[in-house]
């Protein structure tokens, strides 16, 4: 890193890849250094004329669109374009509705980053951009989804925990907080007795015991049986 707060200088071109080291694919290759100056003043402007209030102003979910592959195709830094291209599009969003959006834009997108970069493939090549916007719109909505179940599982996660703290040993606490730190998805495929083994170091005899007090409690709902059974927070969010 040679330019921390600033435009990259490199003479070598800055290619948006993915893939191992050895063997990438190059997505796009953005414009030289020399002119990524000029390019940002461009894009400057042209945000601050699509903006609710400016000149051509642009519906919402397209400018935020367009601003979002607008800089990552400049890709001015070394470095955090991706995360500076979501920001922006959420101030896009933010100017629209005159209110912080609060929506899980960058958590959508690392979900399934292949997606994400097949996309920016296929709309850096020309101007026609329909499938990315569509791509986007979708992304945008599915980040809303994404943060309503947010919302929902901590209220629910601290109503939950607040019924229950007084009750619980230390053993249980600890494998609640460690579950909660997993968020609204959870253990991959639900908590075992031998997570619950490994999270507190109790012997299994303690641990099935503790479990079956959880969701006698109410706090875990069981499923499956034997090697199977799988234990999951008694919390409904919504889908």
């Amino acid at each position: 890193m040679k330019n921390i707060g600033a435009y990259r200088t490199q003479d070598e071109p800055m290619q948006i890849v993915s893939g191992p080291i050895g063997n990438p694919t190059i997505h796009f290759e953005a414009p030289p250094s020399a002119v990524v100056a000029k390019e940002m003043e461009n894009f400057v402007n042209w945000f601050n004329n699509t903006a609710p209030r400016g000149n051509t102003a642009l519906p919402a979910l397209t400018r935020a669109g367009i601003a979002h592959l607008y800089f990552v195709t400049i890709h001015p830094f070394e470095d955090g374009n991706g995360r500076i291209a979501r920001a922006l599009a959420e101030k896009a969003l933010s100017q629209a509705l005159g209110q912080p959006t609060l929506i899980a834009l960058s958590q959508t997108i690392e979900k399934n980053k292949k997606s994400y970069y097949d996309a920016l493939h296929q709309s850096s090549r020309d101007n026609e951009i329909t499938a990315w916007l569509v791509y986007f719109a979708d992304t945008v909505l599915q980040a809303q989804d994404t943060t309503q179940r947010m919302i929902d599982f901590l209220i629910q996660k601290t109503k939950l925990y607040e019924r229950v703290k007084s009750g619980l040993n230390e053993r249980q606490e600890k494998t609640l907080t460690r579950i909660f730190r997993e968020g609204v998805e959870g253990f991959k495929g639900g908590l075992s007795a031998e997570n619950y083994i490994s999270i507190t170091g109790a012997a299994r005899a303690t641990a099935t015991r503790d479990l079956q007090d959880l969701v006698d409690k109410g706090v875990l709902i069981r499923t499956g049986a034997l090697k199977s059974t799988r234990y999951h927070l008694n919390i409904e969010t919504s889908k």
